[in-house]
């Protein structure tokens, strides 16, 4: 049957709307670290740790929910496509074409006017574009692609991180020479202004991080024009070689666990026992072993900039995996999860919130309290935005058929009003 309207009530797949609704809150424990503070405090936890209760804040996100988050709601991201497409997904690409700008243009909304550093929407929109041509793979082909991606993505980690042990051995030889006043070779010369900077853009001066701290503080237009910049920064670079390939083994990986009934609580009780068991073991084991290892370095750049780590991609999906295990145990055997239903059903909307939200607490447009909370009281902020979306979404459910940004979506991809009131 040829699918032309927007999925249905009946329609709808609850336990993609519950572990949407999980991601989705999830997500938020991280990107707080971005609204909250300077942009390079996600990878330095040093510029953030001035506590016990910090140092705690950090370790109990750091063990369970770092990157996996990310990486769940990536999953969710490429099973959608696979739903939306449907089984005879003939006629649907135009319309996948139009859902998938739509997006592009929220994310652009959210990196530029609502000054969010950290949107995820963009990158979405562009693997969305991708994914419509392994519409028809198998199940068992993108498995097998997404983990010959996550490979190749490690195997880039290992590399990068060799790489800048290298640069940063190089640039303590310089200084040693300098001591000594002995002459300093080109290639350390080289090799020295590298890391330097590295160093400046993910460890910034006290200086630089009070300008930071001043533009994105002081108003609107002020933090508007540095994440003008900022935000274009990403778009020309990283988000092409790092982000992108990162989404998108991810969202492969969604799309195989979708078209395999993984997803859908389809299978026996044993997988997903053993999901949860062996998931939450592998990563738990190597997310200890990082934050060990940034714990034992005292926090210095290398040591903690965990995205680069060679075991991260393995241990954040470990972790994925294991979260999808227990969230489908919790519903096969208590059938709870109605309120983190609707907040999945409402993702967007919620996710483009948490940026509202923290446009007014944070920035130069509301209060302006960047940088003026400790890294565990912004876990208070968490908790109350939570508490909101997980009372306000069934209660606007109830009422409505869609959030609101759900319904705008919907109208521009299919060129006309969906029944919003029920």
């Amino acid at each position: 049957m040829l699918m032309s309207a927007p999925i249905s009530d009946s329609q709808r797949i609850a336990s993609l709307d519950v572990l949407r609704g999980f991601a989705l809150l999830g997500i938020l424990l991280l990107n707080i670290i971005g609204f909250g503070f300077i942009a390079s405090a996600y990878v330095a936890p040093s510029l953030t740790i001035h506590s016990t209760a910090d140092l705690v804040a950090w370790l109990l996100v750091e063990l369970t929910a770092e990157g996996a988050m990310r990486g769940l709601f990536s999953i969710l991201f490429g099973a959608g496509v696979v739903l939306f497409l449907g089984r005879d997904n003939s006629g649907r690409g135009w319309l996948h074409v139009k859902r998938t700008f739509w997006l592009l243009i929220f994310g652009l909304i959210n990196g530029y006017l609502l000054l969010w550093t950290g949107d995820i929407l963009v990158t979405y929109a562009l693997c969305g574009f991708i994914l419509f041509f392994v519409r028809n793979v198998s199940g068992k082909r993108l498995f097998i692609s997404s983990c010959v991606i996550f490979a190749l993505l490690t195997l880039q980690n290992a590399a990068m991180h060799l790489g800048l042990e290298y640069l940063e051995g190089s640039a303590e030889k310089v200084e040693t020479l300098k001591t000594q006043g002995k002459p300093i070779p080109e290639d350390l010369k080289a090799a020295d202004a590298d890391w330097r900077e590295f160093a400046d853009e993910y460890l910034p001066s006290t200086q630089k991080i009070s300008e930071e701290v001043g533009a994105r503080g002081e108003s609107y237009a002020s933090a508007f024009n540095w994440t003008l910049e900022h935000n274009t920064e990403i778009l020309l670079g990283s988000i092409w070689f790092i982000m992108l390939p990162d989404a998108l083994a991810a969202m492969l990986l969604g799309m195989a666990l979708f078209k395999l009934g993984v997803l859908q609580g389809r299978l026996d009780l044993t997988v997903y026992r053993n999901m949860a068991i062996y998931g939450m073991l592998v990563g738990l084991m190597i997310n200890s072993y990082e934050a060990w290892g940034a714990y034992i370095g005292d926090f210095q750049i290398l040591a903690s900039f965990g995205p680069i780590s060679p075991t991260y991609h393995l241990g954040r999906m470990a972790l994925a995996i294991g979260w999808i295990g227990i969230i489908m145990l919790l519903l096969r055997n208590f059938k709870i999860g109605s309120r983190l239903a609707a907040v999945g059903r409402m993702a967007l909307t919620n996710y483009l919130m948490h940026s509202l939200i923290c446009l007014f607490i944070f920035t130069g447009a509301g209060f302006g309290l960047i940088n003026q909370l400790a890294r565990w009281q912004l876990y208070g902020v968490v908790l109350a935005i939570w508490i909101v979306q997980l009372y306000l979404s069934p209660w606007w459910l109830a009422r409505y058929r869609y959030g609101p940004l759900e319904w705008l979506w919907r109208a521009l991809t299919y060129g006309n009003l969906p029944q919003f009131k029920r």
